[in-house]
């Protein structure tokens, strides 16, 4: 999220925490930890993707941290909506999708030598399908860090049991804040599973559905703009004074 990190940070004084946990447990309390020592409670806490589940479960957990959460291109929430892979695997030649096959297995493989690499082989394979019309010049910033396939492995494995479990939704049913989700239509994470359930349990919850966007709006050649421009607003009119500020 490194480029609406510093889109942001013109207007507002941003913070871009990195997780580096084992379990979710653990990066809850990272994440608090890091919201504690190093911004001005309560935030205004935007995660996206994985990061909007792990957002959702430290508002509901310690609701005296978030004044407003900001969900983009969240997962869907209950399994009767998880058909993202289905989705994914509809928008490969047959060719890709052999590949992809035998990226998973050899990144679930923990004795495999290059996990590294191959899980950016798969994150590229995934941003091809997860884009409605992607900016060309764009270079994925991942590869300026690490990848740590440990954590990638572990992590998701819990929040998917969550999920299915039904755990992840209690986790959100907690949140006290006013809840803001942003989702592109052509997202491979349906959007009817986070608006439908959010809108069944939570009181103050609104959402934006971007059209001609795919999961990462930021990285879209139609939709960037729009993003960036629904998410200013957003911020904007949750807490004014900090545009003032910031200009």
């Amino acid at each position: 999220m490194g480029p609406v990190a510093r889109y942001l940070a013109d207007y507002f004084p941003i913070i871009e925490p990195f997780q580096t946990g084992l379990t979710i447990h653990d990066q809850i309390e990272e994440l608090a930890k890091t919201l504690r020592t190093s911004a001005e409670i309560p935030v205004i806490l935007v995660g996206y993707s994985w990061g909007a589940w792990l957002s959702g479960m430290v508002a509901g957990r310690y609701p005296e941290l978030v004044y407003h959460l900001i969900l983009i291109s969240a997962g869907p929430l209950e399994e009767q909506y998880a058909v993202v892979w289905k989705n994914r695997m509809e928008r490969l030649t047959p060719d890709e999708q052999e590949t992809m096959h035998e990226l998973m297995v050899q990144i679930q493989d923990s004795a495999c030598p290059d996990r590294d690499r191959l899980l950016k082989t798969f994150g590229s394979l995934i941003q091809k399908v997860d884009s409605f019309c992607p900016i060309q010049e764009n270079k994925d910033e991942i590869g300026a860090f690490s990848c740590d396939p440990e954590i990638f492995s572990q992590v998701w494995a819990e929040a998917a049991k969550m999920r299915q479990t039904g755990e992840l939704l209690s986790c959100f049913q907690q949140i006290s804040c006013p809840v803001t989700a942003i989702h592109g239509d052509y997202d491979p994470h349906p959007v009817q599973g986070v608006i439908e359930p959010l809108t069944r349990i939570l009181p103050r919850f609104t959402s934006i559905v971007i059209p001609d966007c795919g999961h990462c709006p930021w990285e879209e050649t139609v939709a960037r703009n729009i993003f960036f421009s629904v998410l200013h607003g957003e911020i904007s009119g949750i807490f004014p004074s900090l545009v003032s500020i910031a200009r």
